[in-house]
């Protein structure tokens, strides 16, 4: 048996491909999901990945799934971030509401899961800790004051961080996608998308995501050792920073 990896949001869209591809590699995989029972349970049926229910925003549930797991499986000495929401509007518009429910699954979700597997990775002088932020977290995007300020604090998070865990064996990275070519870029419009998006991509495409899971499956490797602290954009050459 693998080292044991815990992927949020694991059974859906990026997650699922992390997920996969972390399976793929030796590790043993769970996978957390929020509400869509049928989706998980065919993912399970799928990949034979097990799967949890709990909110990433609530930390004693956090706290409780982690331990489910550590005590089914494993320790967790791989955590990959990756489960969020949006709630987009235009900055006038946006309710206190919207603005809350993106903060406490993006950002709070990442503290949330997180610390409680911190003092383990500590004691055992191992962990990996990757972070799923996004293009938009590096550049702003209109309608996203909501979910930039989240994505960019999980930048923050992962530097701060990074520096707490080098010295115990604990790397702490962000992976910042840009357009993927997931179930929701399916719901924009095709004139939309050739002419307003895919211009903005120097390489002319959508990314995929088993390219963003080749990242993660990178950085949580034994060999991503010497990389922490760092945020590796997978945008197409859309954003440089």
């Amino acid at each position: 048996m693998g080292r044991v990896a815990l992927v949020t949001g694991g059974s859906r869209g990026i997650g699922a491909a992390i997920s996969k591809a972390l399976k793929d590699a030796g590790y043993t995989v769970a996978a957390t999901y929020a509400g869509n029972d049928e989706k998980a349970a065919a993912f399970t049926a799928e990949t034979g990945i097990k799967t949890y229910k709990w909110d990433v925003g609530d930390y004693e549930a956090c706290v409780a799934g982690i331990g489910l797991i550590e005590a089914e499986v494993g320790p967790v000495e791989v955590l990959v971030n990756n489960a969020g929401i949006t709630r987009d509007a235009p900055f006038h518009k946006m309710t206190p509401q919207q603005w809350k429910e993106v903060i406490d699954t993006n950002l709070s979700g990442v503290f949330n899961m997180t610390h409680p597997v911190w003092p383990g990775m500590r004691e055992r002088k191992f962990g990996r800790i990757i972070t799923i932020s996004s293009i938009n977290g590096q550049k702003g995007q209109f309608a996203q004051a909501n979910y930039s300020a989240a994505k960019a604090g999980d930048i923050g998070f992962t530097k701060a961080l990074a520096q707490e865990g080098a010295r115990a064996g604990i790397t702490v990275n962000v992976v910042a996608p840009g357009y993927i070519n997931t179930e929701m870029m399916a719901t924009i419009p095709e004139k939309v998308m050739n002419e307003v998006i895919l211009p903005q991509i120097p390489v002319g495409r959508l990314g995929d995501p088993s390219e963003i899971a080749r990242a993660v499956v990178f950085l949580a490797s034994d060999e991503a050792g010497f990389v922490t602290g760092s945020t590796l954009s997978a945008n197409g050459g859309q954003y440089m920073s």
